[in-house]
Parts: C-alpha cells; structure tokens; sequence
C-alpha cells in the first residue's frame, strides 16, 4: 500500500523497480552495500550490529567516505520507460552516513548500450541539486514532460541510500507491439490501474505486472467484506482496441479466491465516455487456478472494469487483444513526440529509411494528434 504520507505521483507505478525488469547497470562506487538494492521492491530492513568485513551490514546502497573533490553516481535502467512524475529517496536506516544532497538526471536512448556509452551520453535534469533527511523518505516531484529509458542518481559527496522510486506513467515502444495477439492490459505495454475499491493487503497493479506469481503477496487482494457489496478494478489499457481473451489467475489463492468474477469495458472518447458494455458475464472461479475465457465480439474499449464477487484476491489479469488503427496511432504519436529530437530523427532515418532533410521537418513539426500523424511515423509500429 501506498504511504499517506507521501505526494500524489507516488501512487503511480515504480517504473524502476525489479519486479517491472529495472537494473542498475552501474555505479561509481559500492565498496560498503551493493547497488542493486536500490530497486527492490521490498521494503528496506535493518539488522543493528551485523557486521561484514567491510562494516555495518545495510540494506541498501552505501559508497565509501571521499577524500577528494566530486560525487557518487548509480545508473538505474527502467523496467518500463516512461514520464517520470516524481522520485523517492529512500534514506531508510541510514543516519550518520546519508548524503546531504542528491540530484537526478535523465535519459532516452534506444537498444542496449553498454555502461560506458550510459556515462557518457547527454543526460538532462529531472530534480536539480536538493537536500535530503537521513532515515527518511525523501519525495520530490519532476516537471519534465520527457521520455526516459535510464536514471541516474547522484550524491554528494557520498553516502547510502536505502531505496531509489521512480513513479511516472509507462509509454510503451510501439514498435515492440505486433498486429498480432497483445495484452492489452501490461503495465509494461502501457495500461496502468485508474480506480480501485480495496487495496488493504497489496496493489492492484501487481495484476498487470510482468511474469507469474511465486507467492500470494505478489496479487491484489481486498479485506474481507462484511456488506453486501462487491470489489473492483478499472484498467486503463495500452490503447484503445478489442480484447479477445481474458486471463483471471487465482495462482496461490486457495481460502480466500474470489467466488466469481465479470468484466465490463468502455470507451472514453465515446459521446456517452461512462457506457459500459459486457465483456465477460459473470462467470464462476475457482481457487489456485488460472481461468482463461474467449470473449464474444464487442465494440473496441479503452478502459475495462474487473468486478470480483464479493472480495478476495487474484495473482494475475492478461486481457489478449489488438490496438485498433486508432488506437496504435494514438499510442505511436505519444511515443514519438516524447523523444529526444536527435533519437526521434536518427529512428526515422534509419528504421523508416526517411531522408535526413525530412526526419528534421518531421520532428520540428511535433506533437502530432494522433488523427494527423504522418505515414513515415505511423510506420515505425508494427502492423
């Protein structure tokens, strides 16, 4: 569950974190707690009086004590690209040896660069240079309206960091969704969780994560109910398109699954936005299993509600589908007109074959409405 006490943005998902496929490829310094902690999505734990043969044992990251002149730096590569709307700088546990002051900066680039090309690419700021509360969780909103593949936190002069959260709104590749069957509800192809009843014991958000669940924890479940009511989630998905398949997966849920499930969807930029129509009748589920049901034919969506009857909780929904035409504009348009100019122009020219001179009027000419994106962009997706 999200901490009351933290901003807004820090409802939005954790584009960093392991469980979405984030690492941290590189990092200055880690002589006193490896980097990779940085990104676990756990909660960081202190042991007081555990001691290694480099010192205090912590959960997180710690660089040694600098005698000279500069700053200590770790390079997160996002699970799932995307705006960034705020960052956490968890300096849980950490005390005598938090750094004063942090900053972060961004990137956007394509393909898989090694650490050394990362370090010397043109990163821009999302948080300037601030303070920061030792055993603390340290929240800060970014304004910057930019695409971002890769983070890169900084200390000075040094210090440990407990966790590193990057909430933002995922903006999937295009290129990477095929014409083919799609989940159209993968917070990593976009869609994202915009209204939920009960999050008592978890997030809804684990629904749309990535991979299978290992254990309970990794679903949503709600408390019991002790009314006649029922529980829901709405998605929002990648675009707008129609969904053929529902996957409702009680993995791990054995007392306390669901009796029974619906899903009803809708279409936002329609005339009546809150019409819903039925996607899935009310169908009966069964504990630790994974159910998967052909949909009948139904008007393209935006947005699906999954009603569970009358609580409980569920390991996974896949919603197999394809982007409409509009749909995959829509999602190709927001895409390109978030890139850096100079990545958004070297993709043209050299995946859409578009010559120099007109790569340069098309990304001048951004943002495009998806209505009147050019056919040089609209091919780049796949389809």
């Amino acid at each position: 569950m999200t901490d009351p006490s933290l901003p807004e943005f820090a409802r939005l998902v954790d584009l960093a974190s392991r469980r979405l496929g984030g690492g941290v490829v590189a990092a200055n310094d880690e002589l006193f707690a490896e980097r990779e902690n940085l990104i676990k999505p756990e909660a960081p734990t202190h042991s007081a009086a555990t001691f290694g043969h480099k010192g205090q044992v912590y959960d997180g990251w710690e660089t040694r004590r600098r005698r000279e002149p500069g700053f200590d730096w770790a390079i997160v590569r996002l699970g799932v690209p995307g705006v960034v709307r705020g960052v956490v700088v968890d300096t849980a546990f950490f005390t005598g040896n938090y750094p004063p002051e942090v900053s972060v900066e961004g990137l956007a680039v394509d393909g898989y660069p090694s650490a050394a090309e990362l370090a010397d690419a043109d990163w821009f700021p999302l948080l300037g240079r601030v303070g920061v509360k030792g055993d603390a969780r340290n929240p800060f909103a970014v304004e910057q309206e930019r695409y971002v593949t890769h983070v890169r936190l900084c200390l000075y002069p040094d210090g440990g960091v407990a966790r590193l959260r990057v909430h933002g709104e995922p903006v999937a590749d295009p290129r990477f969704l095929s014409a083919g069957a799609l989940d159209l509800a993968a917070l990593e192809n976009g869609a994202d969780v915009v209204d939920c009843s009960n999050m008592f014991y978890s997030s809804p958000r684990n629904l749309i994560s990535p991979g299978l669940t290992r254990t309970m924890g990794e679903g949503w479940e709600t408390a019991r109910r002790r009314d006649d009511g029922n529980d829901h989630v709405e998605l929002r998905l990648a675009g707008p398109g129609v969904v053929r398949q529902a996957e409702l997966d009680t993995s791990h849920f054995v007392g306390n699954a669901p009796g029974w499930a619906t899903l009803r969807g809708r279409d936002a930029r329609a005339a009546a936005p809150d019409a819903w129509v039925e996607l899935l009748p009310r169908q009966r589920l069964q504990p630790d299993t994974r159910h998967r049901f052909r949909l009948p034919s139904h008007p393209e969506v935006t947005h699906v509600r999954l009603d569970v009857y009358p609580d409980g909780g569920m390991a996974r929904l896949r919603l197999w589908g394809e982007l409409s035409e509009p749909g995959r504009d829509e999602l190709t348009a927001r895409w390109f007109d978030l890139l850096p100019a100079e990545l958004a122009g070297r993709i043209l020219v050299a995946e859409a074959g578009v010559p120099v001179e007109r790569a340069a009027e098309l990304v001048a000419a951004r943002p495009f409405a998806p209505g009147e994106l050019p056919p040089e962009v609209r091919g780049l997706a796949l389809g």
